[in-house]
């Protein structure tokens, strides 16, 4: 099956589209679940207000639209930058394959919509190595990285990705500091001012998370453990398959490539630092995940080893499409 994503043609799109359709297949039969805490920030409000009445009809085929297009922009950022030594569509299709790993992840939830916006802030953190202007570009990222806390709560973790990978993009020049500071800060300062101008004040609390210790795995399902070891397993066979070509690459992507390293580690914090967050909020880790995952599929010559990861990663899939059906 790995060799159909391992050729850089058109018709990969509609291979992933097929994949997406086969790996959720449980949507056929029971509606695709909508997950959304009202405190978790805008994005909730939008899920509940606009989607809530219209997502028993198409709440199916919304999911499949945002995970293929999230999956093909992030495979095309990838092959854009030559962070591969092949260009193909491993990406995208280890991006559908872990969002079906975890029953949590078969949902619409504010995380899934976030990862739009990390994407986006992604491709603008890999931009500052030789940018022209970065103060301007660091101006937009700490705009961009407050709007996405605003729209869900647990990524105020990405304030500390921003940083890192600002300190591992760039030398260290203090004005280029200030200037991503102002603009993490810029939308606060004037939500703050709104907040008082109308006398809610004491409303500012709604507006960022609660930063409460948590351990989810005292939580888990059956289905949660088996697909968290499939995870893990696929994780860390990608991680050995990334070392291999990572040294072979130039310095800018390199420097991109621990960039998305410091941002799988710091994300996956988010399920254990965030109240209420859980397993759902960890769907925030496909973007990077999907990324080394991928190494597993598309850097091995011979195929054996990458089919066999396929069709673990599949056997759980199956058995999570079971489990639903069946509870």
């Amino acid at each position: 099956m790995v060799f159909l994503f391992r050729d850089k043609s058109i018709v990969n799109i509609l291979f992933l589209a097929l994949l997406a359709i086969a790996v959720h297949a449980h949507g056929f039969t029971m509606p695709i679940v909508l997950s959304a805490n009202q405190p978790d920030g805008y994005f909730s409000v939008l899920l509940h207000q606009y989607f809530g009445k219209l997502f028993h009809s198409v709440g199916f085929v919304l999911y499949l639209g945002i995970i293929i297009a999230q999956a093909i922009r992030l495979n095309f950022f990838l092959s854009e930058q030559k962070m591969f030594p092949n260009s193909d569509y491993t990406v995208g299709m280890s991006y559908i394959l872990l969002t079906a790993i975890l029953p949590d992840w078969m949902a619409i939830t504010p995380a899934l919509l976030a990862n739009f916006l990390l994407i986006w802030i992604y491709i603008k953190l890999t931009r500052l190595y030789n940018h022209a202007a970065p103060k301007t570009l660091l101006f937009n990222i700490g705009l961009l990285v407050t709007i996405t806390v605003l729209c869900y709560h647990p990524t105020a973790i990405l304030v500390l990705v921003v940083l890192f990978a600002l300190g591992i993009m760039r030398p260290f020049k203090l004005q280029e500091w200030f200037t991503l500071l102002i603009g993490i800060v810029l939308p606060v300062y004037f939500l703050t001012a709104w907040l008082y101008l109308t006398n809610q004040l004491d409303l500012m609390a709604q507006f960022f998370p609660q930063l409460v210790l948590d351990m989810p795995m005292n939580k888990m399902s059956q289905a949660q453990w088996i697909g968290l070891g499939g995870l893990v397993f696929a994780l860390l066979v990608g991680l050995i398959n990334w070392q291999r070509f990572n040294s072979r690459l130039v310095i800018q992507m390199r420097k991109n490539w621990s960039a998305l390293f410091l941002m799988c580690l710091i994300l996956m914090a988010a399920p254990f630092v965030f109240k209420q967050a859980g397993l759902v909020s960890a769907a925030l880790c496909l973007v990077p995940f999907s990324a080394f995952v991928a190494a597993a599929f598309s850097f091995p010559k011979r195929l054996l080893f990458p089919n066999f990861l396929f069709w673990v990663l599949a056997g759980i899939i199956v058995y999570n499409n079971w489990y639903l059906l069946k509870f």
